[in-house]
């Protein structure tokens, strides 16, 4: 007999859906066969943050049908905290679990795996002004230079010519450096904010602004200056606020877990002339590094000697970062609108505590965003349960789980298994959190998204072979029809897609430094770009895109179709990633609707060709 036990998505079985406030009661109803001769029922929950277990007792209800038969009880919690679950069946046969099998539904084993279920405190809220929004990714070096010429520039800067291949070569004495410059800057991005509104940009992420003697600039220099090869305060000041006269706000990249050795706090290369903590025990910088001898052995970011680990939770680094006029702070206060945490789950709990406190006691709608790869729900970091998303830390993250979803989809992966990747994170992340995810498909971390969809796999070679490839013809042009699909995915799941600067005309490229080359304004794929304006005013034009509500119609072989739900429109997406055209039974709500993208002229049925997306959308 075909029978659900118990599914963790469907309301009949467990309702809410997903997270829940602490103090909510959750029901849960499960079905058993009758046959197996059920005598009791029982709710196991374990408490994973505070080590406590709790049993609850679920009652008989009633038949369904003649051969099953429900259970069911309400279970309190009263505390925010990360929980599991399963049951426990006393059966003719002795006890029996219902455990967690494939996807959300449950089966009867012996294999205790269990349910999430995460509950966050009450009065966790999330700033509205992002929901429903565009996220634009910018690497400042990259994306457009003005032409300006500063003050105070460094003159060990090399400066290469805008569009030319980005350095990846060791110099003459074997040793890589991050040293030759674009020149992009902030008076660039300015004067290109048409163009981001064009796309429907509501917020700009800006990878590090601040001074730094490498072109990535994530080895800081200086906090509270802006470096002088980007511009000023000034300049960043006007920045901000001719993007609020266009409705779009700007985030910075937050890097926290390290300094550069060639900084102010460290001076390693004794560039300054204040004593940083390489050169005095006694510099006021000296407790923000951990020596195992100094000065030479210090603890690097992953063994990176250029760049020291800061000790985060010592009180001069927590009062400097997050204290009362601190950099977190100063900056917000200098126009920012929140902060894009750089690894995020290598700062320890009690420094994201401080920094988010102090961010919301600045600006109270400011948003903080971490970076994390994996579920942010679960998440385990040097052997600590993490507690990002239970209210006084994080208030999205960037959701590398969908890139790998849409990706692996994409390249072939079955909908069944990618939408599972996709459910999960809606299942197990708070609803104020979903609505708020940085969806990407690609970063300064990753490979160009046409470069993953259509290029040939890097399998670890090296930085000579892959500033040696191109697409062929044939690649970009199935990279192109891929990075359509890929687009309308990011934009119509829950969350804020974001588009990293030039994935918009499909720009190619491995990993840094290839995935970092110039902006080729005036040389766009138009087409590309015309797609994603396509997509920006169709997210702009309906209300279904806010929240964090997703209704899997479909998912199987390669369809994927998902309803999102507002108070007004409702939209139906559908993905044909195969190389075969189908037809798909609508839902009946759906079978009048009028095309956003695709053909349908009604009926039961929608046609999609192969390698296209449709969007049918009705109003309440």
């Amino acid at each position: 007999m075909n029978l659900t036990l118990f599914d963790s998505r469907n309301s009949d079985y467990k309702n809410p859906f997903g997270a829940v406030a602490e103090g909510t009661s959750v029901h849960f109803r499960i079905c058993l066969p009758r046959d197996i001769g059920c005598s009791a029922a029982k709710v196991l929950v374990h408490d994973e943050l505070n080590n406590t277990d709790s049993v609850s007792e679920m009652f008989w209800c009633g038949m369904n049908g003649d051969h099953a038969e429900w259970w069911e009880t309400d279970v309190p919690f009263e505390t925010a905290s990360l929980y599991f679950y399963h049951f426990s069946l006393t059966t003719r046969t002795g006890e029996r679990l219902l455990c967690r099998g494939w996807g959300s539904k449950g089966e009867i084993t012996m294999n205790p795996v269990s349910w999430q279920l995460t509950v966050y405190e009450k009065d966790f809220v999330t700033p509205d002004w992002l929901d429903g929004g565009v996220m634009y990714q910018i690497f400042p070096d990259s994306f457009c230079r003005s032409g300006m010429r500063y003050n105070d520039v460094p003159g060990d800067r090399r400066m290469n010519p805008w569009g030319s291949p980005p350095h990846w070569k060791p110099d003459e004495d074997g040793v890589f450096r991050n040293n030759r410059f674009f020149g992009g800057d902030l008076e660039g991005i300015t004067s290109r904010l048409d163009y981001l509104e064009s796309l429907g940009v509501t917020c700009i992420y800006l990878n590090p602004i601040f001074e730094s003697a490498d072109n990535h600039r994530y080895s800081t220099a200086d906090y509270t200056r802006i470096d002088p090869l980007l511009g000023t305060t000034d300049e960043f000041n006007r920045l901000c606020s001719e993007a609020k006269e266009r409705g779009i706000r700007v985030i910075l990249d937050g890097v926290f877990s390290h300094t550069g050795s060639d900084s102010v706090y460290f001076n390693r290369e004794g560039r300054y002339s204040s004593e940083g903590a390489y050169n005095s025990q006694n510099s006021p910088y000296s407790s923000w590094y951990s020596f195992q001898q100094w000065p030479d052995k210090y603890s690097s970011w992953w063994g990176f000697e250029t760049l020291p680990e800061l000790n985060e939770n010592d009180p001069e680094v927590l009062r400097y970062l997050t204290g009362g006029g601190g950099i977190v702070q100063r900056w917000l206060g200098e126009g920012a609108s929140g902060w894009r945490l750089d690894v995020a789950d290598e700062l320890p709990d009690k420094f994201l505590d401080s920094l988010r406190s102090a961010a919301k006691q600045q600006k109270p709608d400011s948003i903080i965003i971490g970076e994390v790869w994996e579920d942010a729900s679960n998440k385990i970091a040097y052997s600590q349960r993490r507690r990002y998303l239970l209210g006084r830390q994080l208030d999205s993250v960037m959701n590398y789980c969908f890139r790998g979803a849409i990706i692996d989809f994409l390249n072939g992966m079955d909908a069944a298994h990618a939408m599972e990747s996709i459910m999960s994170v809606v299942e197990n992340y708070p609803p104020q959190v979903t609505r708020m995810l940085m969806n990407l498909v690609g970063t300064h971390d990753t490979e160009r998204i046409i470069t993953a969809l259509a290029g040939e796999p890097s399998c670890g070679r090296g930085r000579d072979w892959q500033s040696e490839q191109k697409l062929t013809p044939q690649q970009r042009e199935r990279g192109v029809q891929r990075c359509r699909l890929a687009a309308a995915m990011q934009f119509t799941l829950p969350g804020v897609p974001s588009i990293y600067y030039g994935d918009e005309i499909a720009m190619e490229g491995y990993r840094d430094p290839f995935n970092r080359a110039c902006y080729p304004w005036g040389e766009e794929d138009i087409e590309m770009l015309s797609w994603y304006r396509t997509l920006a005013n169709v997210r702009k034009t309906l209300d279904c895109f806010k929240g964090a509500d997703l209704e899997v119609v479909h998912a199987s072989g390669r369809i994927m179709a998902y309803v999102r739900r507002g108070t007004i429109d409702n939209v139906l997406t559908v993905i044909n990633a195969g190389d075969r055209d189908e037809t798909l039974l609508l839902p009946e709500d759906f079978r009048s609707a009028y095309p956003m993208l695709g053909n349908h002229s009604g009926g039961d049925y929608l046609y999609i060709p192969a390698g296209s997306v449709a969007l049918l959308a009705y109003e309440s």
